[in-house]
């Protein structure tokens, strides 16, 4: 049971086929059963789960029809979820139990959802690996020795596994999308401004978009369904008309443009992974998709880019951490100077640390203009070229990450070669557009992702071209061998 997608389990309660209740078991079940090994939560609600699952028996049994209703999903721990510690995995929040709920959990609820338990995750979303997390390192279930991808790898994980129907992720630098990649599930990161991110603890507040981890991109676009629209409570939610993304299944790929960026292809990449990515684009030839070379010529200074944006807005954001209000306070402190610092100083993590440490620097007087004003210009310049890209086709595929899952450690101790892991992903944060990871293979056992981007609020295109994709091969149906 714990093996089914959200279409597959939606027909089978609707059906009465199987209860709420009993699919809500058996994925616990599964959870008890290979938690110790993946580490993917940092903490379950099973008995509000199980109450969650009663109810929307009843409501079942009563005739409703909404679109989630008693389907296990997970949220990633930077999702605020009224009574429920919320602990963006980093020690300095470790007991804090948001006194609300999100809006995208709200609408979770409202559409019938079981919530399982919080995922675990890069410390507030910083890393590409899990391994910053204050909790514990998650594994990637495809090779326990490997890492599942970060920021959003507890959802991913969670999700490869089994041990969740589907779940809810954040991207602010390819972190849904690069999990999704490393752990063979589909991710998809919405349009900036599709999904309300009001409850969702900020990393960098002009990036962040929550989006979901799921089996199959059909299960995507159920939930998208759900999760989207404009939020009055999020002044940056947009107020674009919601499609019923159910309808983009039903379409075909038949003439459709599809760009290859050349700049993705120039090298640095791993010969299976590009190999197994060269397949997928010819895949999609072979359903009809015309392809056209494409450039996006500033590929190159979008990880510099990035990383001064994302840490001034997260030293931003950061801010708030004062032991004051709520989260950890020292126990070490003469005055209220030194209460801020040691709070600060023990509650956050080394890679926590050192991007607040760069985000104030590129603040700072004397450096604003150098660093942060010249890098939102070249941001400026990275959304044109996906304009000018945009033009001549319809979807945009490239690799996800230049390899598939590297080993927990490897990169601990060169942190720009953990940035480095980003460098396909970040450009569509920047310009805001919306980005997809599909499995299309293998590199020596372990899953690789293939990359669509489509234009701003285009996510119906990106779930056409996954879901005929899908339709054809068979990489996301592979099991993990555990």
């Amino acid at each position: 049971m714990h093996r089914t997608s959200i279409t597959q389990a939606r027909e089978l309660l609707q059906q009465k086929k199987l209860s709420s209740v009993q699919l809500t078991e058996a994925v616990f079940a599964r959870i008890d059963q290979v938690e110790e090994q993946v580490q993917a939560f940092v903490h379950l609600t099973r008995e509000k789960a199980m109450q969650q699952a009663r109810e929307a028996d009843a409501r079942i049994a009563a005739g409703d029809e909404a679109p989630l209703l008693g389907i296990p999903i997970a949220l990633k721990d930077l999702i605020c979820t009224e009574g429920s510690r919320t602990t963006c995995a980093s020690k300095i929040l470790d007991q804090f139990v948001p006194p609300y709920n999100s809006t995208v959990v709200e609408k979770l609820i409202q559409a019938g959802a079981v919530i399982v338990g919080k995922t675990n995750m890069d410390e507030f979303a910083m890393g590409s690996s899990n391994e910053n997390s204050h909790h514990h390192p998650t594994k990637n279930p495809w090779a326990l020795d490997r890492v599942p991808g970060g920021s959003s790898g507890g959802s991913s994980a969670a999700v490869a596994a089994h041990e969740c129907v589907a779940s809810l992720g954040s991207d602010t630098g390819g972190s849904i999308r690069q999990p999704a990649s490393f752990c063979g599930v589909t991710g998809l990161k919405p349009t900036y401004g599709r999904v309300s991110r009001f409850g969702l603890v900020a990393f960098a507040s002009s990036l962040d978009q929550i989006g979901p981890l799921t089996k199959t991109v059909a299960d995507s676009a159920t939930l998208m369904n759900v999760i989207g629209g404009k939020d009055p409570r999020d002044s940056t939610s947009a107020n674009v008309a919601l499609p019923d993304f159910t309808q983009a299944l039903q379409k075909d790929v038949q003439g459709m443009k599809l760009g290859i960026p050349k700049e993705y292809f120039t090298g640095g990449i791993d010969p299976k992974v590009e190999k197994a990515v060269q397949e997928g684009i010819r895949t999609l030839e072979s359903l009809g998709m015309k392809t056209v070379e494409v450039s996006l010529p500033h590929l190159d200074y979008a990880v510099a880019t990035y990383y001064i944006i994302a840490c001034a807005e997260a030293s931003t954001n950061l801010s708030r951490y004062d032991g004051v209000r709520y989260g950890y306070r020292t126990e070490k402190s003469d005055n209220l100077v030194n209460m801020y610092e040691n709070t600060r100083e023990e509650g956050f993590g080394e890679e926590v640390k050192r991007r607040i440490i760069l985000g104030t620097f590129v603040l700072s007087s004397g450096y604003y203009d150098a660093y942060y004003l010249k890098a939102q210009k070249v941001r400026t310049l990275i959304k044109q070229d996906f304009d000018n890209a945009f033009e001549q086709c319809d979807v945009i595929a490239s690799p996800v990450t230049p390899y598939p899952a590297f080993k927990l450690g490897e990169k601990l101790s060169d942190p720009l070669q953990m940035y480095l892991a980003d460098i396909y992903t970040i450009s569509a944060n920047l310009a805001g557009i919306p980005g997809m990871s599909i499995p299309c293979g293998f590199a020596e056992g372990l899953p690789v992702g293939l990359q669509l981007m489509a234009k701003h609020f285009d996510e119906a295109s990106l779930i056409t071209t996954g879901h005929k994709f899908q339709q054809n091969t068979d990489f996301h149906t592979k099991e993990v061998p555990l």
